[in-house]
């Protein structure tokens, strides 16, 4: 039975991309008999690799049980951008088994933005290193920053000046290998994520019970207080961001 048009969202929108699509885009010739906008439904269907009978189910909403390879091949074929694609596996409830990835943010651009806050605020990347920060992230974490050590979690776990540093470190510690073990579950093929734990486990009974207790949980940011060595104890709110271009990167910001 076919679906109304506000109950095939998927359906209208491989129809109006494959209208809207330029036939001399794709190498056909746009031909006088041309009767239809765009590509002809034969056309879009051999382009993408799949049948004619089930581009038109997925057209009409007669099926919506499309696998991702075939949401890949009709990427593909109609030579969505990033974000159609991205959308096109959004309303196929499908995860993308192959995620299209945005330029790259430069250095520069990143320690533009930081120094741009006016607040303590630094970026880390996927594997938690400080990638760049601001002069307030250099004035407060002093102990971390102002060190050779750029890991986040080598900082806490490793450094003995950790423990003065960050105020009720036991359960801070604890918190933050649960939101790393979050924030780090897709990569968990990783070389260098998995050099890091190790390196960790080996080097930290504190981290070694943590990683074993399974914890999960968000980087939700809140109160977060320090006892810095010349300034004394200082109280901030966190905030985390990701950045839209490339997620994998986070920007922390401390607002006092």
């Amino acid at each position: 039975m076919q679906q109304s048009p506000s109950a095939n969202p998927l359906g209208q929108y491989l129809r109006a991309r494959r209208e809207q699509s330029r036939p001399a885009d794709f190498g056909l010739s746009p031909g006088p008999r041309r009767r239809t906008p765009g590509l002809r439904r034969e056309e879009a269907a051999q382009l993408c690799g799949i049948s004619l009978t089930w581009l038109t189910w997925l057209e009409q909403g007669r099926s919506n049980a499309v696998s991702a390879p075939t949401l890949a091949a009709i990427a593909r074929g109609l030579k969505l951008s990033r974000a159609e694609r991205q959308y096109l596996f959004q309303l196929a409830a499908r995860s993308d088994p192959t995620p299209q990835t945005q330029a790259a943010t430069t250095p520069v651009q990143l320690q533009s933005l930081v120094n741009a806050v006016r607040s303590c605020a630094y970026v880390i990347d996927r594997h938690w290193d400080a990638v760049v920060w601001n002069r307030a992230a250099a004035s407060l974490f002093s102990p971390w920053l102002g060190g050779a050590e750029r890991n986040l979690l080598r900082f806490v776990f490793l450094d003995r000046s950790a423990k003065r540093f960050i105020v009720n470190w036991s359960e801070r510690a604890r918190r933050l290998v649960a939101e790393f073990r979050a924030d780090t579950a897709g990569w968990q093929d990783d070389p260098v994520r998995k050099a890091l734990v190790a390196e960790l486990i080996e080097g930290s009974a504190d981290f070694a019970a943590a990683w074993q207790s399974q914890a999960v949980r968000g980087r939700d940011g809140g109160k977060r207080s320090f006892m810095h060595p010349r300034r004394g104890r200082c109280e901030y709110e966190q905030y985390t961001l990701r950045l839209a271009q490339q997620p994998d990167l986070k920007l922390i910001v401390l607002a006092e």
